[in-house]
């Protein structure tokens, strides 16, 4: 059982309550029958980063305990958007947005969880059959007066911002997959502690055991300030090539690799905490590169970033682009991919952060000509 709490309580901010989880694991054992631990993720997005693996992480320690792991699409909850964290109402997505990006999260799990002990379900199945009749009997579970109370629907009360009646039925919804699913135990970020707090009430409120709430805490991403997301382009991808992902983990603060060991690594923290800071790094990225592509080319993306980046080589692989008149510096950046928009290319050259064979450009209007751009620490362009 101690074992068992100290893998389970690992990196987490909150268990809610410690008691029930333990009273529902002996209860487990005696009777030989595995918990259904629940975690939903909404499509939003087509890519799975870091910050959603630290929750994937955790449902595979449940499925190593022998739990029964339900990994919940929430398609029909994406198209109400979760408010959490929000300051704005959330712009809606499409069905077809949801269901192509819900495609891409099937085939992306399973890098982390285990397909034979992992159940898929998507929340559209129940929704979907849900009539006015069911939605007003599950409205009634809750208050206006509750939902002002949250932190961030209570801000932008204050601020005059708008409030839909709609974003006030997500978390009623989420803990309604509870309900159906039977969870014994929920998954969340800890920006989610309303949503799942409201599971335990409404699975109450349906004649059921409240379920165990369990947090973790949100990942910082590559800035070492914000929440690792796509959106603000400081995210480590799970799909992204295995040199591109270990260079970008070197770039992790000093500060915050504790933190990415402890979420998404197995690593004896004592021993991290006695290595040398680029040692730790280097062994960092590696360990969890391996995790997505193996450790061939861990090692590969170790030489690689010792060769270019340590020992200041230019790689032997990096994209071409032929010179045309009319090229400018910004439209090859944006262009090629290598800068989000014209915004960023300016903003990193303002920064310093963008070269041509070895010596900084400061001014967006310099005359294009052949041979290496290399933008910040990773990205190279060979101009011919």
């Amino acid at each position: 059982m101690q074992e068992a709490l100290k893998i389970i309580t690992r990196g987490t901010v909150e268990v809610i309550d410690l008691k029930h989880l333990e009273k529902k694991l002996e209860k487990s054992r005696a009777k030989g029958a595995p918990l259904v631990v629940k975690a939903g993720f909404d499509p939003t997005a087509p890519d799975i980063h870091l910050g959603h693996v630290v929750l994937l992480r955790k449902m595979k320690q449940f499925q190593d305990l022998g739990h029964k792991v339900v990994f919940l699409i929430g398609d029909f909850t994406a198209q109400v958007g979760d408010p959490s964290g929000r300051n704005e109402l959330r712009k809606k997505m499409t069905r077809e947005d949801v269901e192509r990006n819900a495609e891409t999260y099937k085939e992306q799990v399973f890098k982390v969880l285990d397909p034979q002990k992992t159940e898929v379900v998507f929340n559209s199945h129940w929704f979907g059959k849900f009539s006015a009749q069911d939605l007003m009997e599950l409205t009634a579970r809750s208050t206006v007066a509750q939902m002002l109370a949250r932190a961030d629907f209570k801000k932008r009360f204050e601020d005059g911002r708008e409030i839909s009646l709609l974003e006030f039925i997500y978390p009623l919804l989420q803990g309604y997959d509870s309900v159906v699913l039977e969870a014994d135990i929920e998954l969340g970020g800890s920006d989610q502690k309303f949503n799942l707090l409201m599971g335990r009430q409404i699975q109450e409120a349906y004649g059921a055991e409240p379920q165990v709430v369990i947090m973790t805490p949100l990942l910082e991403g590559l800035d070492g300030v914000n929440k690792m997301s796509k959106s603000l382009g400081n995210y480590v991808g799970i799909n992204e090539p295995p040199r591109e992902m270990f260079g970008k983990l070197m770039s992790v603060s000093d500060e915050l690799m504790i933190k990415y060991f402890e979420l998404l690594t197995d690593h004896d923290l004592g021993v991290v905490r006695q290595m040398h800071p680029k040692e730790a790094k280097m062994e960092l990225a590696g360990s969890i590169v391996a995790q997505f592509h193996g450790p061939d080319a861990a090692r590969d993306s170790r030489e690689h970033f010792n060769s270019v980046f340590a020992k200041k080589q230019v790689p032997d692989d990096i994209a071409s682009l032929k010179l045309e008149p009319g090229m400018d510096l910004i439209g090859i950046l944006v262009m090629t991919g290598i800068c989000l928009s014209k915004n960023e290319a300016r903003r990193l050259i303002k920064q310093n952060a963008v070269s041509f064979e070895g010596s900084p450009l400061a001014d967006e209007s310099w005359p294009v000509e052949r041979g290496v751009l290399k933008v910040g620490k990773r990205r190279f362009l060979k101009i011919v």
